[in-house]
């Protein structure tokens, strides 16, 4: 006599598999990549090695996710802990009317970093992923978006490593959820909890130069404050707060949050950031692509003016044509 299926939830759904099923048997049966997925159950991730024998059991409650869309010149790379990064431009994935868009423009931005979100594996099959049409050669930043404990974040970072995802991660918890401003102590004991767990984290933060050196202290490979509210567009609020965070810490200084233009990139890599990171301010743009390659060429140019050093500020004029010898 056949054993009756076994009742299990699968990412909030009531599904059944047949007896003897495994983790392994359900990640087969939603046709997915193991190696592109992470799996919860009952709150405990599996690890792959033990999806074919971790049997499904009744009243198991199951969590399969994925990632979804959440310049420089070669000698002047951008280094993050131990990795290197030819572009100093970071760009998310979400926002974009069609994954085709958002591939042609993270294309054109010149990004080899791109951030991504952990969220639920999609249970219709007939959608696409995100990392199919991600541009050959561009590493993932899982991010812990959405995330308001450090508990929650910390979980998110694990399930993204256990998908294969890395040790990189960007961490954001969030305190405020009209202006998304960060809770930055949730930030920072997140922060020091994933370090010694061997994570390589990038946290999001305020503007706040003590935060930043907590941040620091706790082994952040970088701190990314914010220019202004995330998805604002209202460019650096307070760019004395940065040039401050430049000069107290040994880490980069990426600017993440509220860049709208390319006249905003330019200035917070004029004043000496390590790199920016934005998602809405090419993802809204009426052209994503052109805005893409012109955040580009905005940050490089920052860039270099930043290295060549800028001329004081004056209050009056000097004259740029030589007086002497004029006629009497």
């Amino acid at each position: 006599m056949q054993e009756p299926p076994v009742p299990i939830t699968v990412n909030g759904r009531g599904q059944e598999m047949p007896a003897g099923s495994t983790v392994a048997d359900l990640v087969g049966s939603l046709g997915l990549d193991p190696r592109l997925v992470a799996v919860e159950r009952n709150r405990k991730i599996v690890p792959r090695a033990q999806h074919r024998e971790t049997l499904l059991l009744r009243g198991d409650r199951l969590e399969v996710l994925t990632l979804v869309g959440g310049g420089s010149t070669d000698d002047d790379v951008l280094l993050i802990g131990d990795r290197r990064f030819r572009s100093r431009l970071i760009v998310g994935t979400g926002k974009y009317p069609t994954l085709a868009l958002m591939k042609e423009a993270i294309a054109r931005s010149g990004a080899d970093l791109v951030t991504v979100a952990v969220r639920r594996v999609e249970m219709d099959r007939t959608k696409e992923s995100l990392l199919n049409w991600l541009p050959e050669g561009v590493a993932l930043l899982p991010n812990t978006a959405g995330c308001t404990t450090a508990d929650e974040a910390c979980r998110t970072a694990f399930l993204a490593r256990e998908m294969g995802a890395g040790n990189l991660v960007k961490l954001e918890v969030i305190g405020d959820a009209k202006t998304l401003a960060p809770d930055v102590t949730a930030t920072v004991e997140a922060a020091a909890t994933l370090v010694k767990e061997g994570f390589v984290v990038l946290p999001y933060t305020s503007d706040d130069v003590v935060i930043a050196r907590r941040l620091e202290d706790a082994g952040c490979a970088a701190v990314m404050p914010l220019a202004a509210p995330i998805g604002s567009g209202l460019g650096i609020r307070n760019p004395t707060n940065i040039r401050i965070i430049l000069e107290a810490v040994k880490v980069p200084v990426i600017v993440d949050a509220g860049v709208g233009t390319a006249s905003d990139a330019a200035v917070a890599m004029e004043l000496g950031c390590h790199g920016v990171l934005m998602n809405t301010g090419i993802a809204g743009a009426r052209d994503p692509v052109r805005m893409a390659g012109a955040m580009r060429q905005a940050v490089w140019a920052g860039r270099q003016a930043f290295l060549a050093g800028r001329i004081p500020r004056k209050l009056y004029a000097t004259a740029s044509t030589p007086v002497e010898g004029m006629p009497e």
